[in-house]
């Protein structure tokens, strides 16, 4: 059948619009069918006019980035009327092998690619009339070499538009003339088939746990933890919990590590923190500031403002300056506009929860100190 240069691309135009849809990630899975049509432009020796091409393909994804094809193909090309043979077709039937390089993530909605391959084409007329005396029907070999873009509409079909070279070695067609370079312009849809493995079964401490559908369980989240049912190893918390990845409960503490006090103070009936502080006190000033701006952020969590001390001194003396550390902390909160309701306390441990040892004066440092702990509700 014959089809014109105009009505061809005005085809390959509306196979173009045809298939633009709302795009989504390709699934990369296993093999996928590739069927396109375009057209032939002939290289200007063979004396044929532009034609309908139309191909077949069998794909396989070897990674995300790089397709192999197998592919059947016909173009039967009209004799211009330049040519002796006009009002005769010519038949080009090719088997080839190529290889498509995809640039980008596999995520993405347009990813160019380049293409090789190798095939053979056999030419025979329509009509062995149309043969001439020095001219035969046969196989030749050939290469193709081009580029195109391929746009994913869903995770199992993708859209393709490719321009390439096809050299043939053709001594069929032409008496007396070996070789031609035609152009291919096509258009064409890929479909992927497979599938992701199921989910294997997890085993921890010798339970074996029920495999979930994956995709359904990470959108459920049935406690409202903010952990969704695949990662949550402690169902049931309830709403507002402060939880760790892995579902279940969390202590938080807003370390006031930095907030250094002085050795033996602040004294009793002290009120102003800044002088119990060790110098620079500015450093101290500016934690306790970016404490209160994140109880501020977070209005709805409640915190327990402790205090601690090193070991120096009896256990009596330090519950006491460990309180009044704790006090000057809460009276400094309060005094910058966070709400008293919100803070526990203020508690003492004294020397009773050491972070560090108390032999050494770094440990002892440390040791002297203030904790905000995030409550749960």
């Amino acid at each position: 059948m014959t089809m014109k240069r105009n009505g061809l691309f005005a085809l390959i135009g509306l196979a173009l619009c045809g298939t633009m849809g709302a795009v989504q990630a390709q699934d990369y899975t296993n093999w996928y069918l590739a069927p396109r049509v375009g057209a032939v432009i002939p290289d200007d020796q063979r004396d044929t006019d532009t034609s309908l091409f139309t191909g077949l393909g069998i794909g396989f994804w070897v990674n995300p980035n790089f397709a192999v094809d197998a592919e059947w193909s016909l173009n039967n090309a009209d004799f211009s009327n330049s040519s002796s043979r006009r009002g005769h077709e010519w038949e080009s039937v090719g088997l080839g092998v190529s290889g498509r390089w995809f640039f980008g993530d596999q995520g993405s909605a347009w990813r160019p690619y380049v293409m090789g391959g190798i095939l053979a084409l056999r030419h025979a007329p329509v009509s062995d009339s149309v043969l001439g005396p020095s001219q035969s029907n046969g196989w030749d070999p050939g290469l193709t070499l081009g580029g195109g873009v391929q746009y994913n509409m869903s995770d199992r079909t993708a859209f393709r538009g490719e321009i390439a070279g096809r050299y043939d070695r053709d001594n069929n067609s032409v008496a007396n003339n070996i070789g031609f370079t035609d152009a291919i312009i096509s258009v064409g849809l890929v479909f992927n088939f497979g599938g992701a493995p199921a989910a294997a079964a997890v085993v921890e401490h010798g339970t074996t746990v029920a495999t979930k559908n994956e995709t359904s369980c990470r959108d459920l989240d049935d406690d409202k933890d903010g952990v969704n049912n695949c990662d949550d190893r402690c169902p049931g918390t309830s709403a507002g919990t402060i939880v760790g990845p892995d579902g279940c409960l969390q202590k938080v503490v807003i370390d006031l590590r930095g907030v250094n006090f002085k050795f033996d103070r602040p004294k009793k009936g002290e009120k102003n923190i800044k002088p119990s502080l060790m110098e620079p006190s500015a450093d101290s000033i500016a934690i306790l500031d970016q404490a209160v701006d994140t109880l501020k952020r977070y209005p709805d969590i409640k915190v327990e403002v402790a205090g601690h001390t090193d070991s120096k001194g009896t256990d009596e003396y330090n519950q006491s300056l460990s309180e009044r550390r704790a006090r000057i902390v809460f009276d400094y909160l309060t005094s910058h506009g966070v709400d008293a309701a919100r803070l526990d306390g203020p508690v003492g441990f004294g020397e009773s929860k050491p972070i560090d040892t108390n032999d050494t004066d770094s440990g002892r440092q440390r040791n002297r100190r203030t904790e905000l702990s995030v409550e749960n509700k």
